[in-house]
């Protein structure tokens, strides 16, 4: 006796609709409470825009990174010093930009001028930011971002250039609104160092000095919650091409 052939599965449109709409709710809660509720909460919490001294925020207000380094010098010799040092100038954050680096991360490929995200010091975003890649993408980086300030000295040796050092040890979602961000490695004072003694090797820092910055903290967190420790001190560097 053969089988009756088996039924072909019925297509339901109506059930394809509702999983549809409900993706699209779903993704449209999260876009809310990460880029919307979350930073609200965090800007009431922080006290507004009310920051710590030598302290980054976000754009949303969110406290950040703290200034731990700082170089003296025009900004054509920073663009020299790191170009010297093998870091590049990360591009600005653009659709096309952003596309690349998620593909970078993703797919495992290079993207040497990934774009950073933005912070705020004194009321500007970053003037300058550099990076220098860890192995193949854009997942894990060196990178700093710098504010153009005032001397830190009447009759300095040159413009100063206030600076927030981190490495980046991956791409997660951030602990206080869940966005899409990079989390940092924890000692900031050793991406500090290292931006220096980079600059140092490559023949561009005269002398080094040591300021106040944020304070000293074991336990601090920046605007994506992750941990870090700190001396809390500022490394400047004096720019000029040795001889």
């Amino acid at each position: 006796m053969t089988a009756a052939p088996a039924e072909p599965e019925k297509h339901h449109p109506k059930r394809s609709r509702r999983a549809a709409t409900a993706s699209l709710v779903i993704l449209f809660v999260y876009l809310a409470i990460a880029y919307i509720a979350a930073p609200e909460f965090w800007w009431f919490r922080e006290g507004g825009l009310n920051r710590l001294a030598m302290r980054t925020t976000t754009t949303d207000g969110i406290p950040g990174d703290p200034i731990n380094v700082g170089l003296v010098g025009a900004k054509e010799d920073l663009l020299q010093a790191f170009t010297a040092a093998g870091w590049r100038p990360a591009d600005a954050i653009t659709l096309k930009t952003s596309v690349e680096i998620g593909l970078s991360v993703a797919l495992r490929l290079p993207d040497p001028d990934a774009p950073v995200s933005t912070l705020v010091y004194d009321g500007r975003r970053q003037d300058l930011a550099f990076e220098k890649p860890v192995g193949g993408s854009a997942d894990q980086r060196n990178h700093v971002r710098f504010w153009h300030s005032d001397p830190l000295t009447p009759g300095g040796d040159g413009p100063l250039w206030l600076g927030s050092a981190s490495f980046d040890r991956g791409v997660g979602f951030s602990h206080d609104t869940g966005q899409i961000t990079h989390h940092i490695g924890p000692d900031l004072d050793a991406e500090r160092d290292f931006v220096i003694s980079n600059l140092t090797e490559a023949g561009w820092i005269r002398s080094t000095y040591e300021v106040k910055g944020s304070g000293a903290t074991k336990d601090g967190r920046n605007g994506g919650g992750d941990r870090y420790f700190t001396d809390g001190k500022v490394m400047v560097g004096v720019l000029g091409k040795a001889d």
